[in-house]
């Protein structure tokens, strides 16, 4: 595989998918390795499932500027920042970081179309009661993609 789609947040469940890509393929390294971070909205967990694209997009052009999107702008150069020297320290080349505003589950699969990535790698927090109602950013990513998708636990 020539390009690898990595979505990580800010879970232990991250570290453990770094440490699993490096162990599955520390023998043949992708050329390519999107490390995707996407920005959440904090708190609108249950509100950006009934939010169409126009109003997502206004949402964020209101955000632009305010000392919460700064908030969230440190908080994700922290996260990759952090993601991307793990990888670099077991001799992986190719990083491409990539931060995204919006709902997880879209913006990882649009950035896979994007960038003609050939496989998404992210982690699954496994058994939690809210996705029984809601569904799990994992469980939608894999229903949804239209290539592989490799979930760690």
């Amino acid at each position: 595989m020539k390009k690898i789609l990595i979505a990580v947040d800010d879970s232990k469940g991250s570290d453990t998918t770094i440490n699993r890509f490096t162990e599955l393929f520390g023998c043949r390294i992708p050329e390519t390795v999107l490390l995707l971070y996407v920005q959440k909205i904090e708190g609108l967990s249950l509100m950006d499932e009934m939010l169409g694209d126009a109003e997502m997009s206004t949402l964020k052009e209101m955000l632009k500027g305010t000392e919460y999107q700064k908030m969230l702008n440190k908080k994700a150069e922290k996260i990759i920042s952090y993601h991307r020297k793990t990888l670099e320290e077991k001799g992986i080349t190719g990083i491409k970081t990539i931060v995204k505003e919006g709902h997880p589950a879209d913006e990882i699969l649009k950035t896979a179309k994007e960038e003609n990535a050939e496989m998404i790698i992210m982690g699954s927090r496994g058994k939690r009661m809210h996705t029984l109602l809601m569904g799990s950013v994992s469980r939608e990513v894999a229903n949804t993609a239209e290539i592989p998708v490799l979930l760690i636990k």
